[in-house]
C-alpha cells in the first residue's frame, strides 16, 4: 500500500490512527516507515501514525495519550470559554495512561471509557467544563453554545441528565440571546445577588439594551473589541445620553471590570440599586 494510500484511509479515520488498527488491516510495518520517510505520514508516538495537516491540537492530544476536551474542545467550535490561560485539555480515559512529549502543559481528564483521537462531542466537552472549570465557565459555554445554535433540545437535555446534581440548575436558569460571554456571566453573577434583570430589552429612543434592572437601570457589558475606538465610544455616549433623557440610568462595564474587578461592578450596581429604592 503507498503512502497515499495510507494517508487517504487515515484521514478518512479522522486523521489520527493506531498502528494495530493499520497491521490488522494488512498495513506493514515497513509500509508504515516508509510513508513516514516520505512525508505521507507523521509519527506522532510510539504505535500512533497520523496525517501531516491533522489539527495541530489533536497530534498534541495524541502524543499526551487522547483525545482534545473540555475547554479545547469548546473553543475549536468557537464557544466563548472563560479560562484565563489557554492550555490543552486532553481525555485519556479512565484507565488511560499519559506520555510524556515535548512541552507538555497539557490539563489531563481521566473521566470515561478509553479515549480515542480527535475531541469529545460538544455535550460531553460541556460536561467536563462544569467539573473541570467550574460553574460560572460551564454556564457562560452553555449559552455561548446555544446562542451559536450547536445545541438542539435533546442535547440541552443531555447536559442537565449527565451534569452533576449541583450544576443543574445553570441549565434551567440559561437562555440563548447572550451576545457575549461577559453578558452571561454579568447575568449569573447578579442571580446570585438576587437581582433580576430583563436581557436584550428593546428601549424606544434608545435601542437595545443588555440589561434593564429595577424598570429603570440599565447595564450595559462591552466586550475588548467590539466597543474599542472613538466613533464607537462616542456612539455609546449617544445612547447613555438619550437614556437619561428619558429617565433612566446607565452603567457600563468593560471586560476587564467583569474579568478582573468584579467588586467593583458589584458595588456600583448595589449602590445604584439601593438610590433607586430610596427615591421611590
Amino acid at each position: 500500500m503507498s503512502g497515499y494510500e495510507l494517508a487517504t484511509r487515515i484521514r478518512a479515520m479522522g486523521g489520527c490512527v493506531r498502528s494495530r488498527w493499520l497491521t490488522s488491516r494488512g498495513v506493514t510495518r515497513l509500509q508504515l516507515a516508509r510513508a513516514v520517510e516520505r512525508g505521507a505520514l507523521v509519527r506522532v508516538r510510539h504505535g500512533v501514525y497520523a496525517v501531516p495537516d491533522a489539527e495541530p491540537a489533536d497530534l498534541e492530544a495524541a502524543a499526551h495519550g487522547g483525545e482534545v476536551c473540555c475547554a479545547s474542545a469548546l473553543r475549536r467550535r468557537g464557544v466563548w470559554v472563560l479560562e484565563p490561560q489557554e492550555r490543552l485539555h486532553v481525555r485519556v480515559g479512565r484507565a488511560g495512561r499519559v506520555h510524556a512529549h515535548p512541552g507538555c502543559r497539557c490539563v489531563t481528564h481521566y473521566d470515561g471509557d478509553p479515549a480515542a483521537f480527535g475531541a469529545v462531542s460538544l455535550v460531553h466537552a460541556l460536561v467536563q467544563a462544569a467539573s473541570c472549570l467550574g460553574a460560572e465557565t460551564f454556564f457562560v459555554a452553555f449559552e455561548s453554545a446555544w446562542r451559536l445554535g450547536l445545541l438542539t433540545r435533546a442535547d440541552r437535555a443531555e447536559v442537565r441528565l449527565t451534569l452533576p446534581a449541583r450544576f443543574r440548575y445553570l441549565v434551567d436558569l440559561a437562555r440563548p440571546d447572550a451576545d457575549s460571554g461577559l453578558e452571561s456571566l454579568l447575568r449569573l453573577r447578579l442571580s446570585r445577588l438576587g437581582i433580576s434583570v430583563e436581557s436584550q430589552v428593546l428601549i424606544p429612543g434608545v435601542g437595545r439594551v443588555d440589561f434593564l434592572v429595577a424598570g429603570c437601570l440599565i447595564i450595559e457589558v462591552d466586550g475588548r473589541l467590539n466597543h474599542e475606538g472613538a466613533p464607537l465610544r462616542h456612539k455609546d455616549l449617544v445612547r447613555d445620553a438619550e437614556a437619561a433623557a428619558i429617565g433612566y440610568e446607565t452603567l457600563r462595564f468593560d471586560y476587564s471590570l467583569v474579568i478582573f474587578e468584579w467588586t467593583r461592578v458589584e458595588r456600583a450596581v448595589l449602590a445604584r440599586l439601593d438610590a433607586i429604592r430610596r427615591r421611590r
